[in-house]
């Protein structure tokens, strides 16, 4: 009877054992993707292959620029321009909770800007690591409806932009608990942490501008005193100050601080393989080292996370060669010869792009986006681009296909994708294209 009983468990489990082992059909799952991605060339070698460039920035004009913050004896903005951040109030914004904020959040931050002293000290100073310039003085984002697609997560409406290591800046004052200062740089205004700046005298400051500069042209390399202690990363846009130099390296003057909160004067070796000695001429080999070096990156709103938007990609791609940008795509569409294209046919746009835009040189805006026309592939203008997402439309409801990465596209990338909104396309909404090198 117990043999029997057992036989009979066996023959069961041995049955079951057998069922789980029949091979499942396979069910294959259609995944969506943006077809420029693939079918257009991502190689920034494709494009520059026929500029034959030499263009050279006027250093002068450049150093005016880049050193503007130690050129000037106050603040360039007043008080109120300095608050604009104060009209996502309590009524139309929410934190990171996704939750509405509450009034006094704002109030609390009011309180501590201290905007009592502003422009007060007007005291020249330089950034020791990669900052977050935000528009309060909080590390804590301001989104808009989180439940809408754009108005969410990353886009934190306090992220001003992202500041490189050793930049020039004029510090307006501090906040009451001394954590955030308020400065301008050569491309904007706004808090940082007050631990990661420091102070300079104006003697310092006039040998800095006076030296020959060198130009970075990697990320992300580390960056150590003569200590071998590490100071920061490298980054497409900033200039250091030579001191000398060797067959493989340059020795560059940084700054750190000491227990006194006292600048303190270090120099760095910097190998020739990441920088270069003065101004990059415009010329294929050097446009296709750097965007390929930028295309290692991400989207990062604001510069977020260290990393960078569509105007900063395209302001930080320029300075190695002594052109300088603005901060915002608004701004940098009015540098150069602009041309409207607001009320042109997509046909026409396209037409007018191919007659009058040239590679490398011209610039493609429209609200809130900016790229950087490389030239025609199979009939297509082809722009360059570090984007978030592709706009999609179903049932009536705004979405997006993240992209979030540099990319080489048509205006209309993504279209393949069946939810695409067309309407939204940066070619339809293409406002302007603009040439800032003749």
């Amino acid at each position: 009877m117990k043999y029997s009983y057992l036989l009979s468990l066996l023959l069961l489990f041995n049955a079951c054992s057998h069922k789980e082992t029949v091979p499942k059909k396979e069910v294959i799952v259609e995944q969506e993707y943006v077809e420029d991605l693939v079918k257009i060339p991502q190689d920034p070698g494709f494009y520059a292959s026929n500029i034959n460039d030499k263009y050279i920035g006027h250093i002068e004009t450049f150093a005016d620029k880049y050193f503007r913050p130690w050129n000037i004896k106050k603040i360039s903005i007043n008080k109120e321009q300095a608050s604009w951040a104060y009209v996502y109030d309590n009524n139309n914004s929410y934190t990171y909770t996704l939750q509405p904020i509450k009034e006094d959040f704002f109030t609390d931050i009011k309180e501590n800007a201290n905007l009592e002293e502003f422009a007060t000290l007007n005291q020249q100073g330089l950034s020791l690591k990669l900052l977050d310039m935000r528009a309060l003085p909080t590390d804590k984002p301001i989104f808009l409806d989180p439940s809408k697609a754009g108005e969410g997560y990353p886009f934190d409406y306090l992220q001003n932009t992202s500041l490189a290591p050793n930049k020039p800046l004029l510090i307006s004052h501090y906040s009451k608990d001394k954590k955030w200062a308020f400065i301008e740089c050569s491309f904007g205004f706004g808090w940082v942490k007050a631990k990661d700046i420091v102070t300079l005298d104006k003697e310092y400051t006039t040998l800095w501008k006076e030296a020959q500069q060198i130009f970075l042209t990697k990320d992300n390399q580390p960056i150590y005193d003569q200590e071998g202690n590490y100071l920061f990363d490298s980054r497409i846009g900033m200039a250091l100050a030579l001191i000398d130099e060797d067959a493989d390296a340059y020795t560059v003057l940084t700054v750190s601080k000491n227990k006194e909160n006292k600048a303190l004067f270090l120099k760095s070796k910097i190998s020739k393989t990441i920088a270069h000695k003065g101004l990059l001429e415009f010329n294929s080999i050097n446009i296709v080292q750097l965007l390929h070096e930028i295309q290692n990156g991400k989207y990062g709103w604001g510069g977020i996370y260290g990393q960078r938007d569509c105007s900063s990609t395209l302001r930080d791609f320029y300075t190695p060669f002594g052109f300088w940008l603005p901060r915002n795509s608004s701004v940098q569409s009015h540098i150069g010869n602009v041309v409207d294209l607001e009320e042109f046919s997509n046909e026409q746009k396209e037409e007018a792009i191919k007659a009058q835009a040239i590679p490398f040189k011209t610039l493609v805006y429209k609200k809130g986006h900016i790229g950087l026309y490389v030239g025609i592939y199979e009939n297509n203008p082809i722009i360059f681009q570090n984007v978030w997402g592709v706009k999609t439309k179903k049932d009536n409801v705004e979405g997006r296909f993240i992209i979030a990465k540099p990319i080489f596209s048509t205006l209309e990338a993504g279209k393949n994708l069946p939810e695409f909104d067309s309407n939204a396309s940066m070619l339809t909404q293409l406002k302007s294209i603009n040439t800032i090198i003749e």
